[in-house]
């Protein structure tokens, strides 16, 4: 899958979908136990919610972001993300950034929640990590007729619980391609010019919604 297709697919609904919790897990739990257990509460509130959704879709916002934001570390995945502009940067430029990213996502692929039709989910074996608190939840999306989609959650165990900080579909890492993307615009109008071309794009969508 190439990276233009990593941003547009519509399966990328389970993006989200896979990762959404409600209350915090047990701390016995695995990732992967948190994962597919969580997996239902998701789907679960999107059939509830179908018809308000068909009439009002950009409802699926608030929806999103009351179960699955919360166990995203969007710092982290900035921090990534920017790679050595994060360091030079400043609290207030590091905060702003963290915010309009975080809005981007939701934005990007909370609508893409509204195309879920049931496929499987398969949980793939996991692999013992070198690091007791880093795994990878690999799972894997699969389609009728079609090559499953493999989706890999980089995830760590951070206060309040295991959390995503990136995701893999198809060995397409989300934090390396949107590092790729917004380089250019980085090097072109630097870390303020960059923070507000996103919260432009991500006004426009509130005004769409």
């Amino acid at each position: 899958m190439s990276a233009r297709s990593f941003l547009a697919a519509p399966m990328l609904a389970l993006l989200l979908a896979l990762v959404s919790w409600g209350p915090a897990p047990a701390a016995a739990q695995s990732a992967q136990e948190v994962v597919s257990a969580t997996t239902d509460e998701m789907l679960a509130a999107l059939r509830q919610h179908r018809d308000e959704l068909e009439a009002h879709p950009e409802r699926i916002y608030d929806l999103v972001s009351e179960i699955a934001l919360p166990k995203f570390d969007f710092e982290t995945m900035a921090r990534l993300v920017l790679a050595q502009h994060w360091r030079k940067a400043t609290s207030e430029q590091r905060e702003a950034f963290v915010r309009e990213f975080q809005n981007l996502l939701v934005r990007t692929y909370a609508t893409a929640l509204l195309e879920y039709e049931g496929q499987e989910i398969r949980f793939q074996p996991q692999r013992p990590s070198s690091q007791p608190d880093t795994t990878m939840v690999r799972t894997e999306l699969v389609q009728p007729g079609t090559t499953p989609i493999s989706i890999d959650y980089a995830m760590h165990n951070r206060q309040g619980g295991w959390k995503v900080y990136d995701v893999a579909i198809d060995g397409v890492s989300l934090v390396t391609n949107y590092r790729g993307s917004f380089g250019s615009e980085l090097r072109q109008v630097g870390l303020d010019g960059l923070i507000e071309r996103l919260a432009e794009r991500n006004a426009k969508g509130q005004d769409s919604g």
